[in-house]
């Protein structure tokens, strides 16, 4: 058992600096990070809310797989289907019947997301997040099956070194699927389109923090294989340099699908309300809601695939629903090759025209300002690396 917790060690806090966990413990979700080089494939983290909605200590969960959690009532077919998203590194949603310690069954739409080594595109963990799903119809099968054979069957498949083995004990053990688990269940509710929304919104909040610790190591991850090259991650450095900006502004990388945020300033999310963990990962489009302007949306769409800067008046919301007028400014960046890289927004609320210094500045100095000053710590940062290559 100490092997093991060695190889744990190792595995996520040799990664990730060694306050990834407290930052990871922040978030409100349900998930567990698990490593697949490690045999077994046991769970290396599981955050305050999994622990929460299971019932088990980090110490009962800690090293164990997560097969764990299933029992006579889980899909076979479920099963296997992360088995084989697991083999083919990909990612794989569904529902999926699980119980918690004390035997209860609970449904739960299920998520899991591989992490890649962003040097050589290996897969380094992967992300499992839970959303619970409400239940309807209860029902008893009628397989001759008793909950401790099949219990007994989920603990010696955990134990098992090899695919081998586990194919054995589920061929012997399982049942074809949960309508012949011998208890009784609840069919699951369809997840909604607010229960997949959570479940992204996590993803995000989960990858924007492994990608944020790995930089002190110089082990770097990425949440998609296709992204992990030539794809720029914001280092410490620049991250000091940008802090430094008063402004409320975003960065969002556009070598990455969707347009994801990789930086937002305080300012920003003081002005909307929200916490960096649920901000980064996401495209702006989060601010707008049903009152937002489609045309408005539609210019800066087009803006964006020209490459070409664009200022708006769009009406924005915050985290509490509450709506303001956003002088919105976009403008795309350059990195050191001398091209496009990243899209600035800058955001002004309409009737704030004066900032905190008073230095009475327009809006459109205000905005021009502050691109420019995220350009020049983009340049600085390109000017460091370089001498630092040189030397």
């Amino acid at each position: 058992m100490e092997s093991l917790l060695a190889l744990i060690e190792q595995s996520f806090n040799g990664r990730y600096s060694r306050h990834v966990t407290e930052a990871l413990d922040e978030l409100p979700d349900s998930f567990t990070i698990t490593d697949p080089s490690i045999c077994g494939h046991p769970i290396v983290f599981a955050s305050r809310g999994f622990l929460k909605m299971c019932g088990y200590s980090k110490e009962e969960v800690i090293g164990q797989n997560g097969r764990i959690f299933q029992g006579p009532g889980t899909n076979r077919r479920s099963v296997m289907e992360i088995r084989e998203a697991i083999r083919e590194e990909r990612t794989v949603q569904l529902n999926l019947l699980n119980y918690r310690k004390d035997g209860t069954p609970f449904w739960m739409l299920f998520h899991m997301n591989p992490v890649f080594s962003k040097e050589d595109g290996r897969v380094i963990h992967f992300v499992a997040v839970q959303v619970p799903l409400s239940g309807r119809r209860s029902r008893r099968s009628s397989a001759n099956f008793s909950e401790d054979i099949m219990f007994g069957s989920c603990r010696r498949e955990v134990c098992s070194d090899s695919f081998l083995e586990v194919d054995r004990v589920l061929e012997f053990n399982s049942v074809p699927d949960s309508d012949s688990a011998g208890v009784e269940i609840d069919e699951p509710c369809e997840a909604s389109e607010l229960d997949k929304g959570r479940v992204a919104s996590a993803i995000n909040s989960i990858m924007s923090i492994l990608t944020h610790y790995s930089e002190s190591t110089g082990r770097l991850v990425c949440g998609k294989k296709r992204s992990c090259y030539g794809t720029s991650v914001l280092g410490s450095s620049i991250t000091i340099s940008l802090g430094r900006i008063k402004q409320s502004f975003v960065l969002a990388d556009m070598h990455l699908p969707d347009l994801p945020i990789v930086y937002a300033s305080d300012a920003f999310l003081k002005l909307t309300g929200y916490s960096r963990h649920e901000v980064l990962g996401r495209n702006c489009r989060f601010l707008s809601g049903m009152v937002t302007d489609p045309s408005t949306l539609l210019y800066i769409k087009e803006s964006i695939r020209a490459e070409r800067p664009c200022t708006v008046r769009i009406l924005n919301y915050r985290k509490d629903g509450s709506t303001f007028w956003n002088l919105l400014h976009i403008s795309p960046v350059r990195d050191a090759s001398g091209k496009n890289a990243y899209f600035v927004g800058v955001q002004i609320e309409e009737g704030s025209c004066r900032n905190q210094d008073g230095d009475g500045l327009s809006v459109e100095m205000r905005q021009r300002s502050t691109v420019g000053a995220v350009r020049v710590a983009l340049r600085t940062l390109s000017m460091s690396a370089g001498s630092s290559r040189s030397g």
